[in-house]
């Protein structure tokens, strides 16, 4: 641990038990008088009045439970209720997000079935890189339904929910989304006033701190929110890795009670991690190479990662009517990356034998800023006895990434393979010029529309239209362009047999093309999304999707339960002429899967969250010498399941344990280089002190299995981490 960090931390730590003392002090007296025993005639609502104080889960009458159970998307471009939307669509809210103990956009994705994670180095940066239904969707990742197209390692402090729409979804979010997007969902202003937080203390030197103010004052009908988060801590089962990060996010809304709303918010996240690229892969066994997991191969006198993000969002919002509101957004965002890391990968099996690892040399220095309105009208009408539920929207935006002159220096002596030193010398650094050595703007302009028709009380049509005008360009000398004009579309027929069930099929498109991804490097291959070569030359590639899925409200509608089988093709892919060497659109791609799902509430008392998925992603053209044809998709794991449930024992206890199940994935083109498949237990428990105040334990990777979650294209891999114990008080007033 670094010197500062410790005395910071022995400081804070001071301040930590000073505030839960005087939280425990000031508590105490209620919490006595939660248990004193009421007078005989109103000892029967004492005790109901108790409950309701103390849990805030158990179901009353008429107030609807906690629950992981979630009926509609943020969006207006959604225009049905979700169990009516012809889509999957995998939500994970905040009550589930606390439970599972979950800080991190990685820690959800990870225990999310049919979403796999990549890692990055250098060309392909490091940040959150997650593969929905085998299609990579790093760019696919939205903040409030605008997309967020810096790589960033995204936190949880300040989200409501995690929205995951499954399948080709070009018609919601443009180009891109072929496997589907990520909309994170940020908490917002509300009409209460409300003081709450948390305090957690943990193995591997855990320390989070959060905090949640909201006040409303209704003489001005304005609402205030303020959250805000610090976080340190080591990696569980890793040696010398540390993260460190901390943010503010204010958020103030006029006009709650209507029909003018006007929301400004402000996010700020900073970070300044020591970045782990995990372990090499032998080229013995094309696996994960037989050493302790804690062996930490980066240098920690050299390497680092910093990051920050800030996002200023501005949305106004007026409801005309009941059939009529209009409401736009306006955002501006700023994110950095500048790091150096130790890549440990084998050049030769030589090296492997005698127990020596290299540490390539990978620095990054990258800032991204966007510019983004988006302007949408929704509501209600009707044609004859055709109801219509609908939204339509003009998007323009520019973002631009600037890539900088990084850090130089070389690679050090090699590292020890089953002993390495972290302080090991021989290395040299340099710190770059920052001169811009590439800027790429991409300008976007898009009409969108979307319609659910209420043909009859059993039927709906679900119709959606988009519109790109897409342009980016490398604004350096000789720099590449691509244009392109994308139309993407969504059609769905919902069947409705009861009031709580609905059968669908859909049909969507996607569009990829070239440009979409400049932050991916020369490993990605052909199939990258930059304009590297003739591929600014190259027309978008397309995908289509066909799905068919039930959805259904049990339990007094409680547990949503869905499922889904579905085929999503890529006939046009990029990839690399065998005569030319070339790069052209001759790929075919396809994946063929099935999705079960449940959210929600099996009694008051008992709380699940599932999922199974099964894909079958094949590359059946891999272009070059088609050695490859036929072969799985790499980073792609066939079978994935997640469960989740909680059960409250009575009105202070409440008990939660889960699994994970990866499936073996490979991690090349050739089908050579695997990740073994593993299982992931976790566990909760909960005492409600009193209305004011709780405790949580959870403890994580129950049995420690070593989990290696991701790699970059079989060179090494990166390590998940180890078991872990936390303590959470959670207070709210």
């Amino acid at each position: 641990m670094k010197s500062t960090h410790k005395s910071l931390r022995l400081s804070e730590s001071g301040q930590l038990c000073t505030a839960l003392g005087l939280a425990v002090a000031s508590w105490s007296s209620s919490s006595l008088a939660d248990t004193t025993p009421a007078a005989p005639t109103e000892k029967a609502a004492s005790v109901e009045l108790d409950a309701l104080d103390i849990t805030g889960k158990q179901h009353v009458p008429g107030k609807p439970a906690e629950t992981f159970k979630v009926d509609a998307m943020a969006s207006p471009k959604f225009t049905a209720p979700l169990r009516e939307t012809p889509k999957s669509v995998t939500i994970i809210n905040e009550a589930l997000i606390k439970e599972r103990g979950a800080t991190s956009l990685a820690d959800v994705l990870r225990t999310t079935p049919g979403i796999t994670l990549g890692a990055g180095e250098g060309g392909t940066p490091l940040g959150d890189r997650p593969f929905i239904r085998g299609f990579e969707a790093s760019t696919d990742i939205q903040i409030d339904g605008l997309r967020d197209l810096g790589r960033s390692s995204h936190e949880t402090f300040n989200v409501e929910t995690v929205e995951i729409l499954k399948g080709p979804s070009s018609a919601y979010s443009g180009r891109g989304s072929t496997g589907g997007t990520i909309n994170q969902v940020s908490k917002s202003a509300k009409a209460e006033d409300f003081i709450a937080g948390s305090l957690t203390l943990g193995t591997d030197q855990l320390r989070r701190e959060t905090l949640d103010i909201n006040q409303y004052l209704p003489e001005q009908d304005l609402a205030l929110r303020l959250n805000a988060m610090k976080h340190e801590a080591d990696t569980p089962g890793r040696d010398h890795v540390e993260v460190s990060r901390w943010g503010i996010a204010p958020t103030v809304t006029w006009g709650l009670s209507g029909p003018t709303q006007v929301t400004a918010s402000y996010y700020h996240l900073e970070s300044d991690d020591i970045p782990d690229q995990g372990h090499p892969i032998s080229l013995i066994t094309n696996k994960p190479v037989k050493v302790d997991r804690d062996n930490f191969y980066g240098l920690v006198d050299r390497d680092f990662r910093k990051t920050s993000a800030d996002i200023a969002t501005l949305i106004v919002q007026h409801e005309f009517n009941d059939a009529f509101s209009l409401r736009n957004t306006l955002r501006g965002g700023r994110t950095m990356q500048n790091y150096v890391m130790s890549r440990p990968v084998f050049a030769n099996v030589a090296q492997e034998q005698n127990g020596l690892v290299p540490r390539g040399f990978r620095p990054r220095n990258v800032v991204n800023t966007s510019l983004i309105n988006q302007t949408d009208l929704f509501g209600t009408f009707a044609t004859g006895g055709i109801k219509h539920t609908y939204a339509a929207g003009l998007e323009v935006s520019r973002e631009t990434i600037t890539d900088k002159d990084k850090h130089a220096g070389n690679n050090g002596r090699p590292g020890d393979l089953y002993n390495p030193n972290p302080h090991d010398g021989g290395w040299t650094l340099t710190p770059g010029t920052n001169q811009v050595t590439g800027k790429y703007q991409t300008d976007v302009k898009s009409l969108y529309a979307f319609d659910t028709l209420g043909l009859h009380e059993q039927w709906d049509l679900n119709l959606g239209l988009r519109y790109d005008d897409y342009d980016v360009k490398n604004r350096v000398a000789g720099g590449a362009e691509s244009n392109s004009e994308l139309w993407n579309y969504q059609v769905g027929i919902v069947f409705k047999p009861l009031p709580n069930g609905a059968i669908y099929l859909s049909y969507g498109t996607s569009s990829n093309p070239s440009g979409e991804n400049t932050q991916s490097g020369g490993a990605d291959g052909a199939g990258a999304g930059n304009l590297n070569g003739n591929k600014a030359n190259l027309d978008p590639e397309k995908s289509r999707s066909i799905e068919l899925g039930t959805k259904w409200d049990v339990f007094n509608e409680q547990l949503s339960l869905t499922a889904a089988v579905f085929r999503t093709e890529k006939t046009n892919a990029r990839v690399n002429d065998p005569l030319t060497g070339l790069v052209v659109m001759d790929g075919d791609q396809r994946v063929t899967g099935l999705e079960l799902g449940a959210s929600g509430r099996i009694t008051d008392a008992w709380a699940l969250w599932a999922g199974y998925t099964y894909l079958d992603a094949e590359v059946l053209k891999s272009g070059g010498n088609g050695d490859n044809d036929g072969n799985q998709s790499k980073f792609i794991a066939p079978n994935s399941l997640s469960l989740w449930t909680s059960y409250d024992i009575d009105a202070r206890w409440t008990v939660g344990a889960g699994a994970n199940y990866m499936d073996e994935r490979y991690m090349n083109d050739a089908n050579t280089v695997t990740l073994d498949s593993y299982w992931r237990y976790d566990a909760m428990v909960n005492y409600k002190v009193n209305k004011n105040l709780d405790l949580q334990v959870n403890v994580l990777n129950l049995t420690d299995e070593t989990i290696y979650d991701a790699s970059h294209v079989g060179l090494f891999a990166t390590v998940a981490p180890g078991r872990s114990a936390e303590l959470t008080a959670n207070f709210r007033f």
